[in-house]
């Protein structure tokens, strides 16, 4: 089997033991159709949740690269749980960026996060493929702050989250409309959950819709405005260091467990025409691991290779959205392709629902779905290289 170094700076933050409970459990939820809420319970506790914040501000002060290797790991145990973290993660991120070079102008999230709160993302609705570009949810200002209607979709952490950070458009300057970035806290009036998450894979993160009928969003909650085609600045601009890596981590921890769970079983399964000598010693099975251990190679290298220069603060320069997107969607891609030679490797025996590669074929599934998508990516890196956005 290959294991995950650890981060340099403090050694793992989540147990490996606490990890196989995980395990266990990611074949209920997936079974049931649960949401993690024991997994959450350890994670908090354990102050996974605020561990990339600033010590000083009741962190851990976890960097960018070591938490994408945090949640590599994680993954491998619990694809589910670590995705739907990541939905909070990519919020705590930025934030910790934005501390660490004197900016507490949202220091408010950071103590709620300091204090176990949970995060998530409203950023999905119905017909949006613009994703934060644009918006159909609607932000009419009124006196002290804003008031919000819209519907939200794949709302992952939907059974817990605390505050909900989500984007709307104010239309009311016709002429100049504008993108508002804020935060809504769970139990106002006008907040309501629809429960509709029964899916393929990823079951577990409870990525239910999320209705907001005429909510007040108080202004001091307002992270950010910026008028419609304009790039999000600030702590909503930051998200994107942290999002895509860590998409493209979860993704390849999967891929990574898979190709483990196949090499297992080519390991331990013999063949009669082998004279009773393992699969493993077939020229299919060795050429098809080896293809899963170059791609893995590839895309780990990559990954770690743009978390250490980000963490690093190196300027990338007029790559650095390229870079971005290509870690998600090879991160993602990368990880179906190997999964996908996982079964080859493991054999009619994957079918079973009872074989966890099963279940890491349908959980990895998901990753070409997550904003930017597939297309979208290409569009962005073909318009870029070709000089024409």
């Amino acid at each position: 089997m290959t294991h995950l170094a650890p981060p340099s700076r403090t050694g793992w933050l989540i147990p490996t033991d606490t990890l196989q409970r995980f395990r266990e459990r990611a074949i209920v939820h997936d079974r049931e159709n649960t949401f993690f809420a024991d997994d959450l319970a350890d994670l908090i506790e354990l102050g996974y949740l605020r561990a990339a914040l600033p010590v000083d501000h009741g962190g851990l002060g976890l960097s960018l690269h070591q938490l994408n290797a945090e949640q590599r790991r994680l993954a491998t145990f619990a694809p589910a749980t670590a995705l739907g973290i990541n939905m909070h993660l990519y919020w705590t991120g930025p934030l910790a960026d934005q501390l660490n070079a004197g900016n507490t102008e949202n220091s408010w999230l950071a103590t709620e996060i300091a204090h176990g709160k949970v995060v998530a993302a409203g950023h999905g609705e119905p017909g949006n493929d613009l994703v934060i570009d644009d918006s159909t949810t609607i932000a009419i200002p009124v006196e002290g702050g804003y008031r919000l209607t819209g519907h939200k979709i794949f709302t992952s952490l939907s059974p817990a989250w605390d505050w909900l950070g989500v984007h709307a458009r104010d239309n009311s300057d016709p002429q100049h409309p504008k993108i508002v970035h804020t935060f809504i806290r769970r139990g106002e009036p006008g907040v309501s959950t629809v429960e509709t998450w029964d899916t393929l894979g990823v079951r577990a993160t409870a990525s239910h819709d999320t209705l907001l009928e005429d909510v007040f969003v108080p202004a001091e909650r307002t992270v950010g405005i910026v008028d419609l085609g304009q790039p999000p600045t600030g702590y909503v601009a930051g998200i994107f260091p942290w999002v895509l890596p860590l998409l493209g981590n979860v993704y390849l921890g999967i891929g990574r467990r898979a190709l483990d769970l196949a090499i297992a079983s080519a390991s331990a399964r013999s063949a009669l025409s082998l004279g009773g000598q393992s699969v493993a010693h077939k020229p299919f099975t060795q050429y098809h691991v080896a293809e899963a251990e170059l791609a893995l190679e590839a895309v780990t290298g990559q990954l770690d290779d743009l978390t250490t220069s980000l963490t690093a603060g190196e300027d990338l320069g007029d790559r650095t959205l390229l870079r971005l997107f290509a870690a998600k969607e090879n991160g993602t891609r990368v990880a179906r392709t190997v999964t996908e030679l996982a079964l080859e490797i493991a054999g009619a025996g994957a079918l079973h629902r009872r074989n966890e590669l099963e279940r890491l074929y349908r959980d990895v599934r998901a990753g070409s779905f997550h904003p930017p998508n597939s297309d979208a990516v290409r569009a962005y890196i073909g318009a870029f290289a070709l000089g024409l956005g």
